[in-house]
């Protein structure tokens, strides 16, 4: 049976820079069978053992991290710069997670007698289906951990973003890791992703992307039980008090949701500005909006790229219309899938382009009024990823922080995710927690083990 090909555009140029084959369900049975074949020797081999061949997999992508980079550069629209943090961020990954091998401890509970045990074991085969806007460091979150925890990992990347996990694949057999132990399977999230989350060998699926691909992804792992963890979408806050530094404020607004050219779940694209400062505000916004540099993201000065898709052009196109007064950067023109950085100014608190998740290099500014209604309209929202609050009292920081119905929140900068930290989200913006200390625990099982210490003798 012939395959389908999909096709990979640059969305600087809308030109074809690969073809690759699609995989079928038949491929998922095939990839599934290897990969339990090779997680039973990877879960047996000596922790340090383990431990050295990611340390090794580290390394060689060390080796490569600017072909990854230009890689990521022409299937994702990436800048050069964010390109190469992320091929960086995939070799600190494995480090990280490397270290963790041989900390994987279970614990020893005093009970009356006899002694009692934990041991956590692997799950198994562990799905992983990544999205277009992080290909790489996105893939790593759960691969890296995932491997060290002992288990094996097929991956299916985004439609429009194979290629940068198919070459992290090839690295991984050139660093030494087993067959079958680490497989990309490209293909169409309706047939090689529901083939993924519908096998009764796959043990656990992360996804990341949309809430309502999340949701879908969640019911239908619910009918074997199977494990899930999901980062969705976000609509985060950006909350400005009047005693913050306004000026350091600005400066950093305009990157918090154009970086990435907005398609990030963590993008700050709600910026909500205490009343008696929001004049003095957009007063030093505008400039740092009008400045920013959108192009060829293979330009080491550019600031932002274009965007992934023509459809997602179209998408975003839709929340702004040319009528809605507000803040407007410039674009290339031109093939592309550009837009310009917006920053909309007089909308109200639920329009759309307020409440949606846009995934575009837009953001609205609301004023606020007092602590209580900062707070309000930072939870006036179905998602709860992450955030940031401007302010130097260190109560109201500490305050805000904990009345914010978020998972990931940052105090004066527009920080959220950090490899040796917890990540994830309330409400809609998913399910479980990855990164940081205990990401490995998420990919296993605790077997508790009582030993009796009584005699047996008559």
């Amino acid at each position: 049976m012939r395959k389908e090909l999909l096709q990979v555009l640059n969305p600087a140029t809308e030109e074809v820079v690969a073809t690759v084959p699609a995989a079928t369900p038949a491929d998922v049975d095939a990839a599934v069978a290897r990969a339990t074949t090779a997680q039973r020797g990877w879960a047996a081999a000596a922790p340090a053992d383990r431990a050295r061949l990611l340390r090794r997999f580290a390394a060689v992508v060390d080796d490569h991290v600017e072909e990854l980079a230009r890689l990521e550069v022409r299937e994702a629209g990436h800048t050069i710069g964010n390109a190469r943090w992320e091929a960086g961020n995939v070799r600190d990954l494995l480090d990280f997670a490397a270290g963790g091998v041989e900390r994987l401890n279970g614990r020893q509970i005093p009970v009356a007698g006899g002694l009692d045990i934990t041991i956590l074991e692997p799950l198994g085969v562990v799905g992983v289906i990544a999205p277009w806007n992080f290909p790489m460091p996105i893939a790593a979150w759960a691969l890296a951990p995932a491997l060290a925890a002992g288990n094996a990992v097929i991956l299916k990347p985004a439609e429009t973003t194979p290629l940068t996990a198919l070459r992290l694949a090839e690295l991984a057999r050139e660093a030494g890791l087993p067959d079958g132990l680490l497989q990309v399977l490209p293909g169409e999230g309706a047939v090689t992703g529901n083939a993924l989350v519908e096998h009764p060998g796959i043990a656990k699926i992360v996804f990341t992307g949309s809430t309502r691909v999340g949701k879908s992804i969640m019911a239908k792992c619910a009918d074997q039980v199977k494990r899930v963890t999901l980062e969705l979408g976000g609509k985060s806050p950006n909350l400005v008090f009047a005693d913050a530094d306004i000026e350091a404020a600005a400066a950093a607004a305009p990157m918090s949701f154009l970086d990435n050219s907005g398609q990030d779940c963590c993008a700050r694209t709600r910026i909500l500005v205490q009343r008696s400062v929001y004049d003095r505000f957009l007063e030093l916004l505008t400039p740092a909006v009008e400045e920013i540099v959108v192009g060829d993201p293979s330009d080491e000065r550019t600031q932002m790229g274009p965007l992934i898709s023509r459809a997602q052009l179209e998408r975003v196109r839709a929340y702004v219309p040319e009528s809605l007064p507000g803040i407007r950067g410039k674009a290339p023109e031109g093939p592309g899938f550009w837009f310009p950085p917006t920053v909309l100014t007089e909308v109200a608190e639920d329009a759309p382009c307020a409440v949606e998740e846009v995934f575009g290099p837009v953001a609205v500014v609301l004023p606020f009024d007092d602590e209580a209604d900062a707070v309000r309209l930072a939870n006036a929202t179905e998602y709860g990823l992450s955030g940031s609050i401007w302010t130097r009292d260190v109560g109201r920081a500490l305050r805000v922080s904990r009345a914010v119905r978020a998972g990931n929140l940052s105090v004066n900068s527009h920080s959220s995710v950090r490899y040796w930290t917890p990540f994830g989200g309330y409400k809609q913006s998913g399910l479980g927690r990855e990164l940081g200390p205990d990401a490995l625990t998420a990919f296993t099982e605790t077997k508790n083990v009582f030993i009796s210490t009584e005699s047996t003798e008559a």
